[in-house]
């Protein structure tokens, strides 16, 4: 690797001049636009006639997959998610201070952000697909956030300012992280420390430091040297496996459980919620022990119900991910035959593009020849090139619609299918969701009677409590909170009454939210559904004109190509 293209990047490190000496004499500074992103296409790797026909190809942002924005003077990024499915992407040598606006970029494989001004590694968390990144010679102070890029092969991180060997560890949780370049750093001149060994000695995975191939030996020397911080970091290590595990675990159960509208409901939460912010019911609570055995009921009578409603919302999750899943392998397999498909229909065609390009070329070619040879255009033999070249042409062109139409039909019937299926897929899952909230909703009816229920028998208890105290005229040990109800009958309805409409509010938020929420999450899922399919249907009927542009171009194209030919020849 260090013979080709490692060496090549690491010379390119090494050589490249520092922002600071970087002119851009005819640049001013600024943020990426949406014009700058469609001419930086339009300019990219094409020259003279290929990129004069590139340029009248329109500008599909769904089909580009590189991005080269070098020596721009840009200061901010943006406007990159009008590019979703970008794969490589090139702002090294600019004025970048911040890592941001890169979140919608899920697809990126390679990301340059080299000689920049970035100070703080960030905002990458989203970038999961990412196999190479490059922070050379940036500002950088710390390793941090990288954690989540677990496609990650190659990173570089030289010439920066970190000083601290803090989160290199954490690099060891990047299965597939090989090559690595830390040179450059302060770090990396610390006496009695090797940064190289150091970092070879606690990452055996890696097989590539600064694009110079480790070699046993070189690995084993390394080992020996930092003996006891890769124990410690085995130790660290161990713990953090584990947290991360549990992490993960707890992360796709609360993910399980949002999705099954259920979540908090696993335990008391919901009786725990009624008595928060309650002041009257809290206060009533005051009478002693007998309101507390009551409350006690009141925990347990609710806890049964809120655990079948639980159940049931893993039930119906289950049921309704069953029919999610259908759904999206049907679809994924209908595209895939209609790009089976397509591809043979253009495939056949290609082959016979070829015979009738060639014989176009043998046509053109003594045709311009004759031409070039002063014969008359109006000459026997040129008219008859000249008419079995218009015969090729109606010919081709026929033969062309006669593949837009079926490439167009094949298309149409997959986006009328896709509707069809997504209408029938909403019928579906509304009647699912619907199922399950109306079965939800009998339980919080019968919270509510619950709810309703004690609230009577508390009130019985606090007026017999109150009674007594009236009877025998003791009231040294009443709260009081309660004095008020001594004299006063309607005092503690409105106790017993605000109580109830706490918890009843509180139960009624709980079935609103989750009604609420099923109902959104069937529309919104159903909305991304349509949106994709839209801008796939789109997509592909740009993708399908574009090649008959560029068929049409091409074969426009070949008398220019064939005198140019026939010119280059006669001058050599």
């Amino acid at each position: 690797m260090k013979d080709d293209d490692g060496a090549e990047k690491k010379d390119d490190e090494n050589t490249k001049p520092f922002l600071e000496e970087i002119i851009y004499p005819d640049i001013e500074p600024g943020i990426i636009s949406r014009a700058m992103i469609e001419n930086s296409y339009l300019e990219e790797g094409h020259h003279g006639e290929a990129l004069r026909l590139h340029q009248l190809e329109p500008v599909v942002l769904e089909n580009i997959k590189t991005m080269r924005l070098e020596f721009k003077n840009i200061l901010r990024i943006d406007h990159l998610w009008i590019l979703p499915n970008l794969t490589k992407l090139c702002l090294n040598c600019n004025k970048i201070e911040v890592i941001e606006h890169l979140e919608m970029l899920t697809a990126l494989k390679e990301l340059n952000l080299s000689f920049n001004y970035i100070e703080k590694i960030a905002n990458l968390e989203t970038l999961v697909n990412l196999e190479t990144l490059s922070l050379f010679s940036n500002r950088i102070t710390k390793i941090e956030n990288l954690e989540m890029l677990e496609k990650l092969v190659i990173l570089s991180i030289g010439n920066n300012l970190i000083e601290s060997v803090e989160g290199i560890d954490s690099f060891r949780f990047l299965d597939n992280l090989k090559v690595l370049n830390l040179e450059g750093n302060p770090i990396a001149t610390k006496p009695d420390f090797s940064l190289s060994q150091y970092c070879i000695a606690i990452l055996p995975k890696l097989n590539y430091y600064e694009y110079v191939f480790i070699k046993d030996e070189v690995r084993e020397e390394a080992k020996e040297r930092y003996y006891r911080e890769v124990r410690e970091i085995e130790d660290k290590q161990e713990k953090d496996i584990q947290a991360r595990e549990l992490q993960a675990r707890e992360k796709a159960e609360a993910e399980r459980l949002s999705s099954s509208f259920v979540e908090h409901l696993d335990g008391h939460q919901l009786y725990e919620s009624l008595w928060k912010g309650d002041e009257d019911g809290r206060v009533l609570m005051l009478v002693g022990s007998q309101a507390h055995e009551l409350a006690e009921e009141y925990d347990k009578d609710m806890f049964e119900l809120t655990q079948e409603i639980y159940k049931l919302g893993l039930d119906s999750f289950g049921e309704r991910d069953e029919e999610v899943r259908d759904f999206m392998a049907n679809l994924k397999d209908g595209q895939a035959e209609l790009q089976v498909m397509g591809q043979k229909v253009i495939e056949g065609f290609l082959a016979y593009k070829e015979n009738v390009f060639e014989e176009a070329r043998i046509t053109l070619r003594q045709l311009e020849s004759n031409m070039l040879e002063g014969e008359d255009e109006d000459s026997p033999e040129n008219v008859k090139l000249s008419e079995t070249m218009e015969k090729i042409n109606f010919h081709f062109d026929e033969t062309m619609n006669t593949m837009w139409q079926t490439l167009m039909e094949q298309e149409l019937h997959l986006h009328e299918a896709v509707e069809e299926s997504t209408t029938n897929f909403h019928r579906k899952m509304t009647e699912l969701m619907s199922k399950f909230v109306e079965q939800a909703q009998s339980y919080f009816v019968q919270l509510r009677e619950i709810s309703v229920h004690f609230s009577e028998n508390l009130s019985e208890i606090v007026s017999r409590y109150i009674a007594t105290k009236l009877a025998m005229q003791d009231f040294d040990d009443v709260p009081q909170e309660l004095h008020v109800c001594m004299d006063d009958r309607d005092a503690i309805l409105n106790l017993i009454a605000g109580m109830k409409d706490t918890h009843t509010l509180r139960i009624d938020e709980r079935e609103d939210r989750m009604a609420t929420r099923s109902k959104e999450f069937i529309d919104d899922m159903i909305e991304k559904l349509n949106n994709e399919e839209i801008e796939r249907h789109r997509a592909k009927i740009l993708e399908i004109n574009s090649f008959i542009e560029m068929m049409t171009d091409a074969l426009a194209a070949l008398p220019h190509e064939i005198r140019e030919q026939l010119i280059a020849e006669e001058y050599f």
